[in-house]
This record gives C-alpha cells, structure tokens and sequence, in this order.
C-alpha cells in the first residue's frame, strides 16, 4: 500500500504507468493478425468484399470521426474518452465473435474507427498530466507498451494456432476477455486537472494569472459556463492561437509534414498486408504465421522506441537526413513485398518496413511535443493525424475503392512503395541542405542556437 501511495505522489511516474498499462491491454489482441484469414475463412466467409469494399469503409469512418472526437477529447479532458476506446473495443470484439453476416462485418469497420479516432488521446493525455523535461522518456514508455503488448499478443496468437491448432473463434474470445481489462484498466487514470481548450471565460483568465493557491478556483470556474457562448469563442480563439504558434516554426513543419506523409502510407501497408500475404500464400491450403511476424516487427520497434529516450543525437541538424534515410529503407522494404513470390522475404520486408516507422515516429512524437506548449501540441497532434488520415482516404478512394480503380494487393504495394520513395527524396534533399548549412555555421552562431533551444524548452516548462 506504502508503495502504491508513493508512486501515487510521485507526479509523472503514476499516471504514465497506468497509461502504459492500459496501452500494452489495449494492444495485446491476439486475435488481429489473423483477421483476414478469420473474415475469408468459413467462420465469415466474406472473401469477395474484404479488399475493395469492406476496408475503405474504416478509413472513410475513421475520417468522419476524427475531428468531433479530437474537440471532444479535450472537451470532457481526455480521461473519458480513453476510457470510450476501451468500451468500443470490447464491442469490436464481442461483433467479431457473435454477430455473422455482411452487415455485421460492415458496421464492424464503423466501431473500429471510433476505436482509431480515440487514440489521439492517449499521447495527449499524458502530455497534459507531466512536466515537459518528461516528455522524452514517457513517449519512449507509452510507445514502448503499446508494441510490446502487440508483441505479446502476437506471439500468444501464434502459438496457440501453430501449437495448439486452435479455432479462429476462440482466439477472438481470447481477445476480447484482454481488451476488457484493459477497460477497466482505465478507470484507474488521474483526471487531468483542466481542459486545453474549452476553460470558459473566467477559467482562462484565472489559468493565466493565478499560481497554485488559485488551482481550486481554477477548477470551479471550469464548470461555470461551460456550455456557454463564451467559453465557445473563447475555444475557437485559443485554437486559432495555438495553430499559428504551432506551424510558425519551419522545423515544426517539417517534422508535421513527415508525420502526415509517412502514417498515411504506413496505415495503408499495415491495412492491407495480411491480404498480401494471403496473396503470396494462401491461408486456406498454408500454415500462416502472421502473429509470429507481427510479433517479430513489434519487438524490433519497440527496442528501437524505447532506445529513443536514451539517444542524445542533435535532431534540429540530423533528423531530417534521418527521416529521408529511413525513409529510403521503408520504401525499398515496400516495393520488396510487393514483388517478391517468397512469404518469408515478404515477412521479413514487413518487419524492415514497421520497425522504420516505429522508431521515426516516435522520435517525430517527442519533437513536437517537447517544443510546443500543451495547447499547441494536442492541437498539432490532431491536426496532423487529420491530414495523414485524409491522404489516407485519397489514396484509398483512388487506388483501393471499387468505386475507383479497385486495384489488386500487388498493385497496391507498388504504389505505396513509389509514395514512400517519394517522402525518401524530399526529406533526403531537404536533410542535405540543413546539415551542410549547419556545417557551415560559424561556432558562435551554434552556440546561439543552442541558447535558443534551451530557452524555447523552459518557456514550454511554463505551460
């Protein structure tokens, strides 16, 4: 009991490590690299509609939800709303084990997207809850949960398929007794003390010109008038505030720019990977060993994110050779799925291709927020998962809807190989030019620099 109320007490410790424990339930589902053998297979028997019909309506739901549930989000202070994701999982599950038949299938993909669209706030919440000089090492933790619970259950799924030759069904069953402690698991999560954005007039007020003796009254004034026009404007003003402070720094922009690129190519791979791999090899006459690989790529991604916290690498010089680099190499791992015959190239091009991404973007995730205030970053987080999402659904339209051209999986791969290549290019010269120009500064002008940096990081400690 001592240690629990220690570690209660401690400030940023307690809250991101029950968020971390809610990430690694969260994403423990073992039953999800298996889902396009479970929908293709008898238990579903959907085999016709998966690629071109069934899969866009998640993107296109995930962008209808998006925006209303970022506002909402930090509306009801993020808390609620985490907690809404684990209730929307437990359903996800609970259609996949019990409800048969297209419809069902399709209103699924509609219930996952309300689980997509909340995820903005389980980064931003634990942003609003730490000091900043913590922002580097909680991402590395919270990134670093949520790839080893895939990873675990991955691993978990594979096994009992492999080992102990069990049903589609019972892994689903499994599934969902997990994402259900994960659940309740977030009804343990501390109450951010406020909301980012919608304060109310006086709230707003008090927020900045009072210290800790006026916290309780900072807390009243939040529940007066909260539906009120004021606090209404007073949102759309501070919104309006906080993105122009967030794109007004051209480093910000780029590192944004590449989180919006790069998550909408990644989320079309990793949508449509199993239907590629089902291509190569077809899990109806194969051994399928998708949760093993699964399990692979996330271990690989979460030692790289976790080694993120520990890095002292000077990323306004280095990091966009580092995203056009990495870049290059999840392109070339792209295009090596989609034209090789072996499954096991093909798997092993997938976990090149993840760990990339895992490792960039959680470099990107700490960037931004360890430079921006609170406001700001929750902002810029919404807003670049919006951007990324509505790319996504372009290329989807275009490339996968059979209202469009309704290509086939390889096809597919070939183009998104191209996009990367693309995101490659751009961040390789863009990186080229910022290193040689920083070779190049004279050393008073670094030391400058430095200066700058280090107070842009105590004036975010303020907020």
């Amino acid at each position: 009991m001592g240690c629990w109320t220690t570690l209660k007490s401690s400030g940023w410790v307690y809250p991101t490590a029950v968020l971390s424990l809610y990430g690694f339930f969260a994403n423990c589902r073992v039953a999800e690299p298996f889902l396009t053998p479970y929908l293709i297979g008898p238990h579903k028997n959907i085999s016709e509609e998966v690629t071109n019909y069934l899969f866009p309506i998640w993107t296109y739901s995930y962008l209808a939800f998006l925006f209303p549930v970022f506002l909402l989000t930090d509306f009801l202070r993020y808390k609620p709303i985490i907690t809404l994701q684990g209730l929307f999982l437990v359903t996800n599950y609970l259609l996949l084990c019990f409800a048969p038949g297209l419809a069902a299938m399709t209103f699924l993909q509609v219930n996952y997207a309300v689980v997509t669209s909340t995820e903005v706030a389980y980064f931003s919440y634990i942003y609003s809850v730490i000091p900043v000089e913590h922002y580097q090492r909680a991402t590395g933790y919270l990134r670093s949960a949520m790839l080893a619970g895939y990873t675990i259950g991955a691993s978990l799924g594979q096994m009992l398929i492999s080992l102990a030759g069990m049903d589609y069904f019972y892994i689903n069953a499994i599934t969902l007794g997990i994402v259900s402690i994960a659940f309740l698991v977030s009804f343990w999560l501390p109450m951010p003390k406020r909301s980012l954005f919608f304060k109310g007039k006086n709230a707003a007020a008090t927020d900045g010109n009072e210290g800790g003796c006026g916290k309780d009254k900072m807390e009243d004034n939040i529940r007066v008038a909260w539906f009120s026009r004021e606090n209404v404007m007073a949102a759309g003003h501070l919104l309006w505030q906080s993105f122009k402070e967030s794109y007004s720094s051209r480093q910000l922009i780029y590192w944004s720019l590449w989180w919006a690129l790069a998550t909408a190519g990644y989320v079309q791979v990793f949508n449509y990977i199993q239907l590629m791999w089902d291509h190569i090899e077809p899990s109806a006459t194969s051994s399928v060993y998708n949760g093993g690989v699964e399990a692979a790529c996330s271990l690989v991604g979460a030692a790289a994110a976790f080694s993120v916290g520990y890095i002292k690498v000077t990323w306004t010089v280095w990091g966009e050779l580092a995203l056009g680099l990495f870049s290059a190499v999840g392109s070339g791992a792209v295009f090596l799925m989609a034209f090789t015959s072996s499954i096991w190239v093909c798997y092993t091009g997938y976990v090149l291709f993840k760990s990339c991404y895992m490792f960039l973007i959680t470099i990107t995730t700490f960037q931004i927020a360890s430079n921006l205030s609170m406001e700001c970053y929750a902002l810029t987080f919404g807003i670049n998962t919006f951007v990324a999402l509505l790319l996504q659904t372009i290329i989807t339209f275009i490339v996968v809807d059979e209202a469009a051209l309704g290509l086939d999986v390889v096809t597919q791969f070939i183009i998104y190989g191209s996009y990367y290549g693309a995101i490659s290019l751009l961040f390789l010269i863009r990186g080229a030019y910022t290193a040689c120009k920083s070779c190049h500064r004279r050393p008073e002008e670094v030391e400058d620099k430095a200066q700058e940096s280090s107070a842009e990081v105590i004036s975010a400690e303020r907020f």
